[in-house]
């Protein structure tokens, strides 16, 4: 089954449109797999998307997993400014 999820494509480290290093923000990953992480990663076809996700530590106020078109990251440094 197809799942619509709000996403934006954000350039990090820059004050200028179409600069910096684009990624893209999935607003709300909750309840997608691993592997329609993988495949919505692959189909950006940029190098990290970010997916923002409910958190695990009643401390934290999200949480974030990075997805590669090639796999998932354990940490990133512009995905997670992004």
């Amino acid at each position: 089954m197809t799942q619509l999820r709000r996403f934006a494509q954000v350039d990090v480290f820059t004050a200028q449109p179409l600069k910096g290093n684009a990624l893209a923000v999935v607003i709300d990953g909750a309840g997608l797999s691993d592997a329609e992480m993988a495949a919505f990663a692959n189909w950006t076809n940029l190098s990290e998307t970010t997916f923002l996700l409910p958190p695990t530590d009643a401390a934290a106020d999200y949480r974030v997993r990075i997805f590669t078109p090639g796999g998932e990251l354990p940490f990133a440094g512009h995905p997670t400014l992004g």
